[in-house]
């Protein structure tokens, strides 16, 4: 049985009539807000990944549990898709609505229920947004780990279905090491709490299981989020590199010596020749590539790791190593971080941000694989991710007005993808699957796994409702792919042979 409904994907969409279900919705559930003017629609026919576009047939705008219950049960009654929707900042398509079914916007469940301040732990709606969680727990000198780039508008919900990093995640994990109970509803309208406010719970860890699935088992309607006591002392230091594949050298040389950074961020020139014109970091604009190195902790102990990590990177060949003279200066070094993708922007009239991860032994040689496929395509690619972990962002620059160039960019794309996956590495490290990276899930995964995967899907969803089209391929579409050359050991790209 395919769960796939997305007629650009592998079939056509079930048969809904639109005024039917909207009159059917506010009969339903009289307080539900439900936009169905076209006017209304269009904000709401993406996420971050703009080049992926579809209008919703109709948006439901909850503010209470039982408007989303109610509308549950109406959709597995009358076999009505069902798309959730955070904060829209997501960066795989994820959130991407259909022509046809309901697209439910979280955003209205904004409120921070309560701070544990005992306990180390703070109870929020999911359309809390990231930030707003530290700053709340800020005056008791607490804060929430997990720090993605678009923190200041991402959502907790959106978090959690796309198991969200960030630049500091290397030391202090995902977000799925940072929760310890969500809330959700099924389907069906079923009420579930996954987790527990006790260090462990029995049973299945279906917390981690629902923990970047993409909204494809139940809507989260409330998480109990992890808070960590703010440290001691911080300190940054910018490494600069003539060469990129010394700055990967770097970074598992660091790793190798037992040190843990807070954050361990990589730019190359291009990114950092972006940043610094947008943000005027102080960043060396003539460096091949930057490494940020964060160490946090007992201000002793962050002592002598900075000394150590300074040896490190001039005997892995940094031409400049600066610390922090503050911690404003310490600021605006991650400022050009995290605005390193706005600020690719600017160069730019159009941008793929792609998210893999690699071990980190292999940054060197896929770095010279992407350049090498960047000359391929014809299309620039700045390199920013976190070299920490080896989780990489090539943001690919394109026009989308030349004819053939989106196209050039998501062929590229779908390459970096499968050279990530030829290393030993994954096609995802905190964006998702979504829309974008279907058909990369079959250059990762044999039949057997997909099956098994569609498997958990029916478990929780068996009419195959919620988030259709998104994250699991059907087996047939993998088949036509031509994913398994990966697991018969053939190489599915001619740029490996190089290595």
């Amino acid at each position: 049985m395919s769960y796939l409904y997305d007629e650009k994907i592998d079939g056509p969409l079930p048969v809904i009539d639109k005024e039917k279900l909207v009159a059917e919705l506010r009969k339903a559930i009289p307080d539900l807000e439900v936009l169905h003017a076209s006017e209304d629609l269009k904000p709401f026919e993406c996420d971050g990944l703009s080049a992926y576009r579809c209008t919703p047939q109709v948006v439901a705008l909850p503010d209470r549990v039982e408007q989303v219950e109610a509308l549950l049960k109406y959709a597995h009654r009358h076999r009505v898709p069902v798309v959730a929707r955070g904060a829209g900042t997501g960066l795989s398509g994820g959130a991407m609505p259909l022509e046809r079914g309901i697209l439910l916007v979280m955003a209205r469940f904004n409120r921070i229920l309560d701070i544990d301040v005992a306990a180390l732990t703070a109870r929020v709606q999911p359309g809390v947004r990231n930030l707003a969680i530290s700053q709340a727990a800020a005056p008791h000198r607490l804060y929430y780990a997990p720090d993605p780039s678009s923190q200041i508008a991402c959502s907790i919900g959106g978090n959690v279905a796309e198991n969200a990093g960030g630049v500091h995640c290397l030391k202090y994990g995902l977000t799925v090491h940072n929760i310890v109970k969500v809330e959700l509803l099924t389907i069906e309208g079923e009420r579930l709490t996954l987790g527990a406010d006790a260090l462990d719970s029995p049973g299945f860890d279906f917390l981690a299981l629902v923990t970047g699935s993409e909204g494809m088992l139940g809507i989260v309607t409330e998480v109990t989020v992890r808070l960590l006591p703010k440290v001691q002392a911080v300190k940054v230091l910018l490494a600069s590199f003539n060469d990129v594949g010394r700055a990967g050298a770097a970074v598992a040389s660091i790793i190798g010596e037992g040190i843990i950074p807070g954050g361990l961020e990589m730019m190359d020139n291009l990114a950092i020749r972006a940043a610094e014109d947008f943000v005027k970091a102080g960043y060396p604009v003539d460096a091949e590539a930057i490494l940020l190195c964060e160490l946090d902790g007992v201000q002793s102990d962050v002592d002598e790791d900075v000394a150590r990590v300074d040896a490190i990177l001039r005997e892995a060949g940094a031409t400049e190593v600066r610390l922090a003279r503050d911690e404003g200066e310490r600021q605006k070094f991650w400022a050009g971080r995290k605005n390193a993708f706005p600020a690719v922007g600017r160069i730019s009239p159009d941008y793929y941000c792609m998210d893999g991860t690699i071990p980190r032994r292999e940054l060197p040689r896929v770095l010279q694989g992407i350049a090498d496929l960047s000359a391929e395509y014809g299309l620039r690619v700045a390199n920013v991710f976190h070299a920490g972990d080896g989780n990489m962002h090539p943001l690919i620059l394109f026009d989308a007005n030349l004819p053939g160039e989106m196209d050039r960019a998501e062929a590229l794309g779908g390459r970096i993808l499968e050279l990530c996956v030829a290393v030993g590495g994954s096609i995802t490290g905190e964006h998702g699957v979504g829309r974008e990276k279907i058909n990369q899930m079959c250059s990762q995964f044999n039949l057997d796994e997909l099956r098994f995967f569609h498997a958990v899907k029916a478990a929780f969803d068996s009419n195959g409702l919620l988030n259709p089209g998104k994250n699991i391929p059907t087996l047939q579409r993998c088949a036509e792919f031509g994913a398994m050359h990966v697991h018969l050991g053939r190489l599915p790209f001619p740029e490996l042979e190089r290595f």
